[in-house]
């Protein structure tokens, strides 16, 4: 028999707190490769390598946070730990792969979309990955027309993030563009759960290998939601990041001035200042 499907069942908190673990992983992200971009010294692939961590765990945690307002009214729903773990790799790996390749490359329509492409399908292996890990009593369908509108959304969302990081400099801008990003990946997510249908076996005393989404979700969430926390902390205390790149590269800005000398004659009571050296005279009538 059809199951009776329900994406929303605790109503709007899982929906708006998905929303915003994917804006936070979005807005950390950009300010991540932002600063890999504002100077040339920067240690750009350790920027780039914890940009890319940020977007992909931001992803993975709003899928997950979505998910646990999944339920089959006819079913328990349990998850496969190793599927799941997996998920969360492909999503940091495939997001590192085109924030990387438009970080080195720059923002080329070529080189965009080739980027965007790979991105927007590696999402979508996540979130489809992540639905792999169910277990359920019965069979999970998909309507391929909507799976397939889910794959557009996915890599117009990879490709507006990924342009967004290598184009967007300033602090407002980049919150406006998470807030944007937040919407398209949430938006690509409920897309493919509409595609979702159950077909429950309805086997009286059945059971099947998983961990349910309380004991299994709630401890796996934490991980990243501490990575991305710490992130935030680094992002927060970058001074190229809080100063902004026109203050950081002013003359002095960063650097104390030095301390004039102390002594009698000076500020603090100690040794006078140093007088110049007085000029050599060297005109003929100072010469005797």
């Amino acid at each position: 028999m059809e199951g009776t499907v329900d994406g929303f069942r605790y109503g709007l908190v899982t929906p708006v707190a998905a929303y915003l673990m994917a804006c936070l992983g979005g807005a950390l992200g950009l300010r991540c490769t932002v600063r890999s971009l504002l100077n040339a010294h920067s240690f750009k692939a350790g920027w780039l390598g914890l940009g890319a961590a940020s977007i992909g765990c931001g992803i993975w945690t709003m899928h997950f946070i979505a998910m646990m307002g999944f339920r089959v009214e006819e079913t328990r729903i349990r998850y496969d730990v190793p599927l799941t773990v997996l998920s969360l790799v492909v999503a940091v790996v495939v997001v590192g792969a085109g924030v990387f390749t438009v970080g080195y490359r720059g923002a080329g329509r070529g080189t965009l979309a080739l980027a965007g492409l790979v991105t927007g399908l590696g999402v979508a292996a996540m979130h489809y990955l992540g639905m792999a890990a169910l277990r359920l009593d019965g069979d999970i369908g998909y309507d391929p027309l909507t799976v397939g509108l889910s794959l557009v959304v996915a890599v117009a969302a990879a490709t507006a993030a990924l342009w967004a990081a290598v184009t967007v400099r300033g602090f407002l801008a980049s919150l406006g563009a998470s807030l944007v990003m937040g919407v398209a990946v949430s938006g690509m997510h409920y897309t493919g759960m509409a595609a979702v249908s159950v077909h429950v076996h309805g086997t009286p005393g059945g059971s099947w290998a998983g961990n349910s989404a309380a004991s299994l979700l709630l401890p796996m969430l934490l991980g990243p939601v501490v990575f991305l926390l710490l992130a935030g902390v680094v992002v927060m205390f970058d001074p190229l990041l809080v100063l902004g790149e026109g203050e950081w590269s002013r003359p002095g800005a960063g650097r104390r001035a030095p301390a004039p000398p102390s002594g009698p004659g000076g500020p603090s009571g100690g040794a006078p200042y140093p007088r110049p050296a007085p000029r050599a005279n060297s005109s003929p009538r100072g010469r005797r």
